[in-house]
């Protein structure tokens, strides 16, 4: 018997009152791997408190890196670094560790980075971030489940993605800071985390250009500076608790701290199902209540609607009157949530890439299981909807993207308590 932390949760909830939005962690991460690009000191703030981050501090002090990790503020001096590997017993959980690849090979000129893992929601092929780096001079090869890539120097060069990639597009624009020249990528990410990355570039003496768009723009510098950069808001937490609010008659919630222009695909979103939604100086208020209409979803890059939140829209569309039809387009593995929340009454048809919801459901507490990072977010929007007692075990992965959620929700008025349990 191994003992793992769980969530207990007594539904239904009326949560009311505010939450404080943490940092993206989508955007912390990339910007801890850009530390690696400069000799000199990068400060950090609003940086989010969850597993991954200080999973990939230990990645990078094992690097040589100096890290002084206290979240909200971080301080990374990466002056000596000595060993350019990234370990599978460190990375085998977190799929952003190949965001070391570029700034290692970059400014070291060698890397060995274990394969990257991550949840269990499909297939992550990194072949764009080793396409891109065989193209700008380096000589790659996998062996024993490692990237070893090392090169005499790189060169700028004209790539495009066949599919949009958001660390793909991070990856390579860190090589191409370093390189003296202008480095062109197309058919780029648009995510406002990529937006930072290049705020964050320019910044440390980088030109870019085009950022926002699917074609950047790099003139890289042989050397780059430090500075100090604030982290942009997480975006999925933010949209994570309106669809919990949404979900729950009687809820009366404002989120702080958000950027609403990220949030475009969302608000829209809630708007289309008849959600009391309201964009306000201090943040976005939104009140639920029992007469929401159920709409279709689909998953596209940004600005549509973003795949890290399709099994909370899920969650919220078991409490909509009538069907909505989900498609899941960017994970083929992505909807391993739909077999727990059936046990809790929900109404799922599943057909490969696409899931139908019927709706609303009475549902009930019962024990469940989380599969992945936003399947568990999913399950307890569900439990705090359901009647009776939730019990959302391996709560582990919940706490690699969210930060403090049960103190969170408790300060909603919310009935969630982090309990241990036996798992086999």
């Amino acid at each position: 018997m191994v003992t793992l932390e769980a969530f207990q949760i007594n539904g239904p909830a009326r949560p009311r009152g505010n939450v404080a939005i943490s940092g993206a962690k989508n955007a912390a991460l990339p910007a801890l791997a850009a530390s690696l690009l400069t000799a000199e000191t990068i400060s950090l703030g609003n940086v989010p408190d969850v597993y991954d981050i200080r999973t990939f501090a230990r990645l990078l002090r094992g690097m040589g890196a100096e890290v002084q990790l206290e979240a909200p503020r971080c301080s990374l001096t990466a002056s000596n670094l000595n060993n350019p590997e990234a370990p599978y017993d460190l990375v085998r959980t977190m799929r952003a560790s190949i965001l070391v690849l570029c700034p290692l090979v970059a400014r070291c000129g060698r890397a060995r980075v274990s394969l990257p893992g991550g949840c269990a929601i499909g297939v992550r092929p990194v072949d764009m971030h080793l396409e891109g780096l065989e193209l700008m001079g380096a000589r790659i090869k996998v062996e024993h489940g490692y990237i070893l890539a090392e090169t005499d120097g790189l060169k700028p060069i004209d790539y495009t993605f066949r599919l949009k990639t958001v660390t793909g597009t991070e990856n390579l624009m860190m090589a191409a800071a370093l390189i003296d020249g202008e480095t062109r990528l197309a058919n780029c990410a648009e995510e406002p985390e990529v937006i930072f990355m290049a705020e964050m570039l320019r910044t440390m003496g980088a030109e870019v250009q085009g950022d926002g768009t699917d074609n950047i723009m790099i003139h890289g510098k042989s050397r780059l500076s430090g500075g100090s950069f604030s982290i942009i808001p997480d975006r999925i937490e933010a949209g994570t608790y309106l669809f919990l609010a949404a979900a729950l008659p009687d809820s009366e919630v404002t989120l702080t701290g958000i950027e609403t222009d990220h949030l475009g695909a969302v608000i829209q979103k809630l708007s289309r199902i008849g959600a009391d939604i309201e964009t306000k100086d201090e943040g976005v208020r939104i009140n639920g209540h029992r007469n929401l209409a159920a709409q279709h979803m689909d998953t596209a890059p940004y600005p549509g609607f973003p795949t890290d939140l399709q099994a909370q829209y899920m969650a919220l569309m078991t409490q909509a009157s009538g069907t909505s039809v989900i498609h899941e387009s960017i994970f083929e593995n992505r909807f391993q949530h739909v077999a727990e929340l059936s046990r809790m009454g929900a109404d799922i048809k599943l057909s490969g890439a696409q899931a139908t919801v019927i709706g609303p459901s009475r549902l009930s507490g019962a024990n469940v299981t989380a599969s992945d990072l936003r399947a568990s977010a999913s399950l307890v929007i569900a439990g705090l909807a359901a009647e009776g007692t939730t019990v959302v075990r391996r709560i582990y992965h919940l706490d690699r993207g969210y930060s403090s959620m049960e103190q969170k929700l408790q300060a909603l008025g919310c009935d969630v308590t982090r309990i241990k349990v036996d798992h086999a």
